[in-house]
């Protein structure tokens, strides 16, 4: 897989994590742990993107 294929799939993921953080805490009984857990993915995905667009 191409780093810009890999870039593209991990964006599609982040984008997809975002809108069930965003749905879950829409809730007023969201669980917080659970959504916690989602941002903390959220930023890895977000961490493992910026790594592959700044290799030469």
């Amino acid at each position: 897989m191409s780093i810009e294929a890999r870039i593209r799939e991990l964006g599609n993921r982040h984008r997809s994590l975002d809108e069930i953080i965003q749905r879950e805490m829409a809730h007023p009984s969201s669980d917080t742990l659970r959504v916690r857990e989602l941002k903390q993915r959220k930023l890895r995905l977000k961490e493992e993107i910026s790594s592959l667009e700044a290799r030469p």
